[in-house]
């Protein structure tokens, strides 16, 4: 008999299992099989070998005579606190392909392939595969095939119910197609595309100013109208993947120039597609800034300048073509589902202008 009334010096002898420790196996598994068929919803020409391997293996497709590698990568951000507290993970995938695919088009790159890495505490497979089958579906979207990631279960690192996630795309271009922004010139006209609403940028400060206007981010205040949607679905709809629509553009107009507007808005992503030279002037009346982005500036009471280097109000791609191809930009584009406008023109940059206004 033990002489710990609980057992638990018996216990100290027991055997161990990994599972005793927090990690299931099982359950790691169970996620694989969970991910394989919406992977191979995804598959493209170039794909050698997928999920399952200790690495994935991707041709580039032989149409491409000089192919540039084009990567990147990124994060949800705090948007998946929202996801948390609102219990949205659907869609947060699209957002995490989206970040990644959306950077790499700038310079004119077909996404051909993304990994993924999803990190928990304790691995919920509902849950992950509801996460797994938003990345597919935004590698569907932006035509790319998801072809390896990873899933990794660390107690005692997250707290239940929580993960974190990280994408990684690479794409390829024609080294003589490569967009660079260097053929800018003052005269040039900026078209924005618009965004489907926050995207996945400026969360943190989201969540800032919910608490101050309602204390929490489920209250019932928040299902107010938000253009014909709730709160929660105008909060956490998927930022907007461009991919198709705007190679689409590359392949019939000259494209001098394009800007994802991300992190740091429409004043600090702008201008790091301009020569030195070159200055975006942005009109704030030409495009229609979505509801809930008057509502976020009313409740945070939120400086223009602040929205502007915070948020995208409304544009998530910019686009520089010369006058003379705007209108058939923009005609093209409309024809493929975008919602595009002039927003502004490019002027000469004098010592001393920033590089981009909003006037």
């Amino acid at each position: 008999m033990s002489d710990q009334p609980d057992g638990t010096a018996a216990n100290a002898s027991a055997p161990l299992s990994y599972k005793d420790a927090g990690v299931d196996i099982d359950a790691g598994d169970a996620l694989v099989e969970r991910i394989k068929p919406m992977a191979r919803r995804t598959l493209r020409e170039g794909v050698l070998t997928g999920i399952g391997g200790f690495g994935a293996l991707f041709e580039v497709p032989k149409r491409y005579r000089e192919p540039v590698l084009v990567s990147g990568t990124d994060g949800v951000g705090t948007k998946l606190r929202m996801a948390f507290a609102l219990g949205r993970h659907d869609t947060v995938g699209i957002d995490l392909v989206a970040m990644s695919v959306n950077d790499i088009l700038v310079q004119g790159a077909e996404p051909l392939f993304f990994l993924d890495y999803f990190a928990c505490g304790r691995l919920d497979v509902d849950t992950a595969a509801r996460v797994v089958g938003g990345i597919a579906a935004g590698c569907e979207q932006a035509g790319c095939a998801l072809i390896g990631g990873e899933t990794a279960e660390m107690p005692d690192m997250y707290p239940d119910g929580e993960y974190d996630l990280a994408g990684f795309a690479v794409g390829a271009v024609e080294k003589s197609l490569i967009i660079t922004g260097r053929s800018i010139v003052p005269g040039d006209l900026v078209i924005g595309l618009a965004s489907s609403g926050i995207h996945s940028n400026g969360y943190s400060l989201v969540r800032k100013i919910i608490e101050r206007a309602h204390g929490a981010i489920d209250a019932p205040a928040l299902q107010a109208d938000f253009g014909g949607r709730s709160f929660a679905d105008a909060v956490m709809a998927p930022t907007r993947i461009y991919v198709k629509p705007v190679l689409s553009l590359v392949a019939a107009v000259p494209v001098k120039g394009i800007a994802h507007i991300t992190g740091g808005g429409l004043v600090e992503n702008v201008p790091r597609v301009l020569p030195d030279d070159c200055q975006a002037i942005l009109h704030r009346d030409a495009w229609t800034m979505p509801p809930l982005f008057g509502w976020l500036q009313r409740n945070g009471q939120v400086a223009d300048a602040e929205m502007h280097r915070v948020f995208n109000c409304g544009i998530g791609m910019v686009i520089v073509v010369a006058p003379n191809d705007a209108p058939k930009a923009i005609a093209h584009l409309e024809a493929s589902g975008e919602t595009a406008t002039v927003i502004g023109r490019i002027a000469a940059r004098a010592a001393g202008d920033a590089p981009t206004i909003v006037i």
